[in-house]
């Protein structure tokens, strides 16, 4: 076990991957000093790859993806690191250059559709406005019909307002106005809390054989562990603001290497095994205005050591898997190590 550079996920990264995030970070200005809400982030993403990004409500998910398509809003800024997505890095990019990148090559699923759909417009008619706002050249109306086809909904209700559409129609019709230009990357925050578990299931089977058909990559943010378990091909577990475990999403539920991980996973039930009760995680998570010294999990850790309170621990390879905790730190014992 060694520390590593955060750029390195556990795999043999691609010659050419299509984003590299490096040391990215975001504060949020507020009345009682800056709030770091991502500190230091770092991954890869290869293309056509599935990644999945879990953690508490707050801990910097939503605010990682708005920051790699350059969509915050103040008081949020990004304040240091990098984006780069296939050789052109995101961050410092001016607004006309990010509207030939956005949508065409990077499109976003919004959290609530119908929050993020026009009330009083037609689903034909918003799609008609992307189309012209990228100078589509090709026959509005069919290119329309094909992508609804294509996420499932028939074309007819490209006729109706959001309102008239089910929750799991809504999700389908901004995955259809995402796909509009065949992006190569496409950022879905929540697209299923929504809905039910039915329409959920359905609506992410849909997004993974899209998937496959199209080829594009997806960076997907979430609070159900058992949606990444199923479709993301690599997971990151975040937490105040920092990646606290990242590797492939089978490896990370089997064998969770953070406590962090090992209680999210503890609060889900299991839809195989024996029954077993679900257990919370104690405590809040930390302030981002005034993080703790230390480990930002060490006050609700199970196995905090002392040590924990006093440096903040950096990212460590553990069998292909990075995680921020002092137990996998170099010369440490684990807990789980410790002989009987």
């Amino acid at each position: 076990m060694s520390p590593l550079d955060v750029t390195d996920l556990g795999y043999e990264p691609d010659r050419d991957p299509l984003l590299q995030v490096s040391e990215l970070t975001v504060e949020y200005a507020t009345a009682r000093g800056s709030a770091l809400a991502v500190d230091r982030v770092s991954f890869t993403l290869r293309r056509g790859e599935f990644l999945g990004i879990v953690g508490e409500s707050g801990c910097g998910k939503s605010t990682l993806l708005f920051g790699i398509a350059q969509l915050l809003s103040a008081p949020a800024g990004i304040t240091g690191g990098s984006a780069v997505f296939k050789g052109r890095n995101l961050v410092g990019l001016t607004e006309r250059q990010l509207q030939s990148v956005r949508w065409s090559q990077i499109s976003v699923v919004m959290q609530s559709a119908m929050n993020a759909l026009n009330p009083v417009k037609t689903i034909g008619a918003q799609f008609r406005d992307v189309l012209r706002a990228h100078h589509y050249a090709a026959d509005h109306a069919a290119r329309s019909r094909e992508v609804m086809e294509l996420v499932g909904v028939d074309p007819v209700h490209l006729n109706s307002y959001p309102h008239q559409l089910s929750g799991g129609m809504r999700q389908r019709s901004m995955i259809a106005m995402a796909l509009l230009f065949s992006p190569d990357l496409i950022i879905m925050d929540e697209p299923t809390s929504a809905l039910d578990v039915v329409a959920q299931r359905s609506l992410m089977v849909q997004i993974k054989e899209l998937q496959r058909e199209l080829g594009f990559a997806i960076i997907f943010v979430t609070h159900d562990m058992s949606l990444v378990s199923h479709f993301s091909d690599r997971l990151i577990v975040m937490y105040g603001g920092q990646i606290a475990e990242l590797g492939a999403t089978r490896t990370v539920f089997d064998t969770p290497r953070h406590p962090y991980s090992a209680g999210l996973l503890d609060a889900f039930p299991s839809i195989r095994g024996p029954r077993l009760p679900l257990l919370g995680i104690p405590g809040t998570p930390p302030d981002l205005s005034d993080p703790p010294p230390g480990c930002r999990f060490a006050a609700r850790c199970p196995q905090v050591m002392p040590a924990c309170t006093e440096s903040g621990p950096e990212l460590y390879s553990v069998d292909q898997v990075l995680v921020r905790c002092l137990l996998h730190a170099p010369g440490q014992v684990s807990h789980q190590e410790v002989p009987a």
